[in-house]
């Protein structure tokens, strides 16, 4: 699950009770300017509500690698669970605007964050000198639960690279096929040419139960305009099939909600689309009812989580399993 507006603290705390109550596996927030991510757990861990937490994803340009491994390693102990670190370069406008000009190689910079944000959570010290990332330190060791760190992927080059240096690669608003036809592959051969694990998939998945009154299209919109008006996405979404043009993003949600990349329907269609996802190679699916949640409240978001968890655990396959992740979003810069 993923808080919209995190300067909210009661809509905040009423997710993350939510989390704890249908025992769903985590509570996700993307990047915030408004009251920072990090903030925002610890506030609801100093309220008894210590829900394994993720980021997805923060933004690399806003914080030093090693501030970076200090807030995650501090969630981990505040939460007393694993944290997922999820990290994404972000779109190249905005990493201009706060570095004076974009990353020549996304890839490369997110390569070399993760790396020292892995080495000082490690404990190793570091003698890192890179293109972007330079650090001659270390970390005081304290005894800490797991830091799992992710990489927010669009597109196979990156999956390429988050195989190498993730635990956890991150997708927002990717199609099932792609997943699987793409992103998976290029994940596994990442992880082949480092000899080492491939990554866990968790996917956000946008998706509204159909109710009286509702136009899935505006709920698209409502909760995506800011991705479907970057390229970055756009590309994303044409290479996958879709009719997408950043210049035009209410054509780009109606692009979303006629390929059921946007998940609208009754919660036992909803469910059957979750579990494509899952048969594509995700592991964990994050719910994110950010177009209910924008346009009709945090009760009403709360309850299409609701319905849409239970129609997912009445599905035979998923008897016994896990439940999925749920999830909002948030309006500022996310992956």
């Amino acid at each position: 699950m993923y808080p919209l507006m995190a300067y909210e603290p009661d809509h905040v705390a009423a997710f993350a009770a939510t989390v704890r109550d249908l025992g769903m596996r985590r509570l996700f927030m993307g990047q915030s300017v408004l009251v920072d991510t990090h903030q925002a757990f610890a506030y609801l861990a100093g309220r008894g509500l210590t829900v394994p937490v993720g980021t997805s994803v923060s933004l690399t340009a806003l914080r030093h690698p090693l501030d970076a491994a200090v807030q995650a390693r501090s969630l981990a102990l505040l939460t007393g669970t694993e944290v997922v670190a999820g990290f994404s370069t972000g779109d190249p406008e905005f990493v201009a605007a706060l570095r004076g000009e974009p990353y020549e190689s996304p890839r490369t910079a997110i390569a070399e964050y993760l790396t020292v944000v892995r080495q000082l959570l490690d404990g190793e010290p570091v003698d890192f000198r890179g293109r972007y990332v330079g650090l001659d330190e270390a970390l005081l060791q304290v005894p800490h639960p797991p830091v799992s760190l992710g990489v927010g992927v669009l597109r196979p080059r990156m999956a390429y690279t988050a195989g190498q240096v993730a635990d956890v690669a991150i997708t927002l608003l990717t199609p099932a096929g792609y997943l699987r036809e793409q992103l998976v592959p290029a994940l596994e051969r990442g992880a082949r040419s480092r000899e080492r694990a491939v990554p866990r998939v968790t996917s956000i998945v946008p998706c509204a139960v159909r109710r009286p009154g509702r136009d899935a299209r505006r709920l698209a919109f409502a909760a995506h305009e800011l991705h479907l008006g970057g390229e970055h996405y756009a590309a994303m979404l044409r290479t996958a099939g879709l009719d997408v043009d950043a210049s035009d993003p209410w054509a780009g949600a109606g692009a979303l909600v006629d390929a059921g990349v946007f998940c609208y329907g009754t919660p036992e269609e909803v469910a059957e689309r979750l579990t494509g996802y899952g048969e594509a190679g995700a592991t964990d699916i994050a719910l994110s009812c950010a177009g209910v949640l924008l346009t009709e409240g945090v009760e009403a978001a709360l309850t299409d989580v609701r319905d849409i968890v239970d129609a997912v655990r009445a599905r035979p396959a998923a008897l016994g399993g896990p439940a999925p992740d749920q999830r909002r979003t948030t309006p500022i810069r996310s992956s």
